[in-house]
C-alpha cells in the first residue's frame, strides 16, 4: 500500500490544523493566514486529497520555522518531496528567489507539485484582482512569463491555467 492509498480526510485535517499552528498569527493581507490555505485549497478539492494536503503545507516551510524533515515524519515523503518543490528558494530579494525556484520547477515532473504551484498562483491573482488598490496582480503579470514556463505542462490542470491566464490578461 503507498501513501496515496492510505490518505483520508483526516489527513486533510491534520494538515490544516497544522499549518494553521505553524502560521500562528500571520497574516494574509488583512486576513489571517488560513484565509489564503483556505483558498488554495479550495482550488485543489478536484485533484484529490494529497493535493489538498499539500496545499495546507504549501508554504510552511518558506513561511515558519517547520522543516520538510517534519513534514516528511508527519505526512509522509511524497508530500514532503511536494512542498520541497514549491517552496521558494532563498536569495537577496524576489527576483532572485523565484529564478531559483522556477528553475527547480522546470526540472520536476512532479504533477503534484505543479498543480499546487498553479492552485497557489492562482488564489493569489483571484485576491490580488478582488483588491484592486494592491500592486501584486502587476508583479504577477511581470513575473507570468517566466512562472508559467517553469510550471505549465500541457495537459495538467490546463482548467487552472485558462483562469490565470484570463486574470493575467484581465
Amino acid at each position: 500500500m503507498n501513501e496515496r492509498d492510505r490518505i483520508g480526510n483526516d489527513d486533510v485535517l491534520k494538515a490544516k490544523l497544522f499549518a494553521i499552528k505553524a502560521h500562528g498569527d500571520q497574516k494574509y493581507g488583512i486576513h489571517p493566514y488560513e484565509f489564503h490555505l483556505d483558498a488554495v485549497v479550495q482550488i485543489l478539492v478536484p485533484y484529490g486529497e494529497m493535493a489538498q494536503i499539500a496545499g495546507y503545507l504549501h508554504d510552511i516551510v518558506e513561511d515558519t520555522p517547520i522543516t520538510i524533515e517534519e513534514i516528511s515524519s508527519n505526512f509522509g515523503d511524497e508530500i514532503a518531496d511536494c512542498i520541497a518543490l514549491v517552496t521558494d528558494e532563498s536569495g537577496n530579494n524576489r527576483r532572485e528567489r523565484k529564478q531559483k525556484t522556477n528553475a527547480k520547477l522546470t526540472a520536476t515532473q512532479n504533477k503534484l507539485a505543479l498543480v499546487v504551484k498553479a492552485a497557489d498562483r492562482l488564489a493569489n491573482l483571484i485576491e490580488s484582482d478582488a483588491d484592486r488598490s494592491s500592486n501584486k496582480l502587476k508583479m504577477y503579470q511581470r513575473e507570468h512569463q517566466a512562472f508559467r514556463a517553469a510550471v505549465y505542462r500541457p495537459g495538467l490542470c490546463d482548467d487552472l491555467w485558462r483562469q490565470i491566464d484570463n486574470l493575467i490578461n484581465s
